[in-house]
């Protein structure tokens, strides 16, 4: 725990939840209206066929989900077996493995991106390298999607599910973060939080709407 992040404990971690991940949560954005409506305002603002890229998408619902309603689609995640799972199941869709921190993408290749809850396995002092990597794949006026837990606390996995990982969950600071997006070099357009649906975990969540300046 601390402030360091052990990337190889995250990947194998999801590598050995990927395939319940995927059954548990494959159509979690059914049951949250919220999210679904600021992915389309983000689609709405990139254009029909807009490249969008889904970072740290996990087994690439969001990412199906973008590219069925209309963005050319690109997940990346840290963990290859995620990468597989999400490949398979959405195959209308393109996957590529790679870090929040060097992510395998060219400058300007996005007119969008969205990071939902992947910014919370990156160590404090990481956070700014990830948003400048994000701020580097997007074009000028780009916008970034972002949500995280509000809070300071980590949480910390041994066992998800019945398998055993080494996994932390950061809480994250709003102010701290939209600091860093601007330092970074967005603007944060705009700000939301909301409570938990019935089926999430009972924390507050915060999105931050943000364009490359």
């Amino acid at each position: 725990m601390g402030d360091h992040v052990d990337h190889a404990a995250v990947r194998r971690s999801y590598d050995t939840v990927a395939e319940e991940y995927a059954t548990r949560l494959g159509n979690e954005l059914d049951g949250k209206p919220l999210d679904r409506a600021l992915l389309g305002a983000l689609l709405e603002e990139a254009g029909q066929g807009a490249v969008v890229a889904d970072l740290g998408c996990g087994p690439g619902h969001v990412t199906g989900w973008l590219a069925a309603h209309g963005a050319r689609a690109v997940g990346v995640d840290l963990s290859p077996g995620m990468v597989a799972t999400a490949a398979r199941r959405h195959p209308e869709a393109e996957f590529r493995e790679g870090d929040l921190l060097a992510l395998p993408a060219g400058d300007g290749e996005f007119d969008a991106a969205v990071a939902l809850y992947s910014v919370i396995h990156v160590a404090p002092d990481e956070l700014g390298r990830a948003f400048a990597e994000a701020h580097r794949v997007l074009r000028p006026a780009g916008l970034l999607l972002v949500s995280f837990h509000r809070g300071e606390e980590v949480r910390h996995l041994d066992e998800w599910w019945g398998h055993a990982v080494d996994v932390d969950f950061r809480f994250l600071d709003p102010s701290r973060v939209g600091a860093l997006l601007a330092d970074a070099g967005f603007t944060v357009e705009m700000r939301m939080e909301r409570g938990h649906y019935a089926h999430e975990v009972d924390t507050r969540r915060v999105y931050l709407l943000a364009r490359r300046n």
